[in-house]
């Protein structure tokens, strides 16, 4: 005989339709200036040198400073830092017309412009060195 399993679905509710994402950041300045100045974004909260909130296009992005309460440490010790290969992905009209500009304005990337079925990326760096990818569709 077969057990049936009873399951229910149970959904969080929508409360906004925004999209946050938190990064940690070594410096709330140099991020705030880095993702207004060079990639479209608004400040919307300014808690500096501990926290600050810039949005764009749907997406909220939390920059968690050093002192932030985000970035404090795990029960086991561990410690939460920037860096790592999670990012926040933003499309753009001209691939190369951006990474053009931004190469000219001093930026970091960490890889050159790859090619797939759906289009192109490349990995730009902020100040802290967390990842950005910027992504053309191929159609």
């Amino acid at each position: 005989m077969n057990a049936q399993r009873h399951t229910t679905e149970v959904r969080m509710p929508q409360t906004t339709t925004t999209v946050g994402v938190r990064y940690m950041i070594d410096d709330v300045a140099d991020a705030v200036a880095f993702y207004t100045t060079h990639l479209g974004f608004t400040l919307q909260q300014d808690a500096a040198p501990a926290f600050a909130t810039v949005s764009r296009d749907g997406v909220r992005l939390l920059l968690s400073g050093p002192t932030s309460s985000g970035r404090r440490p795990m029960p086991d010790g561990t410690q939460p830092v920037p860096g790592g290969w999670n990012r926040i992905h933003l499309q753009v009209a001209d691939l190369a017309a951006e990474v053009d500009r931004l190469h000219a304005a001093g930026l970091k990337f960490r890889n050159d412009i790859i090619t797939g079925p759906g289009g192109s990326q490349i990995l730009l760096e902020d100040p802290s060195g967390n990842p950005v990818e910027l992504f053309q569709p191929a159609w």
